[in-house]
């Protein structure tokens, strides 16, 4: 292997690294409180959440927007197909989301990071 060659897969080494450590805490797949995975990836310039197993597979349940550790947005319940405000809170391998109807009627749960 040439020097260049050698110095080429380096930094294309160091560049997946570097995208790769770049992903917001957010991103990832997350057990849900009720035991199905839902995965959490960027979309456009916010979060989707997609439901990946269990009766809702396939659904869209969110979209959040944020940085670090606190996010907001919509949340859907996937049984009840009613929306709401909410947030989440990363914390290490957790995530707390809360949603709110009329800003007087929350509910939270948390996930933990699969």
């Amino acid at each position: 292997m040439s020097k260049f060659t050698a110095l080429a897969a380096v930094a294309i080494f160091a560049a997946s690294i570097s995208a790769a450590s770049a992903a917001a805490p957010i991103v990832g797949n997350w057990r849900t409180a009720s035991g199905e995975t839902a995965k959490i990836a960027a979309c456009g310039k916010a979060y989707c959440t997609t439901i990946l197993t269990g009766q809702h597979k396939g659904k869209r349940i969110g979209q959040m927007s944020g940085s670090g550790a606190s996010y907001s947005g919509q949340i859907t319940d996937p049984s009840s197909g009613k929306t709401y405000e909410g947030t989440a809170k990363v914390d290490g391998n957790s995530l707390k989301l809360t949603g709110c109807a009329l800003k007087i009627f929350c509910r939270s749960q948390t996930w933990t990071r699969k």
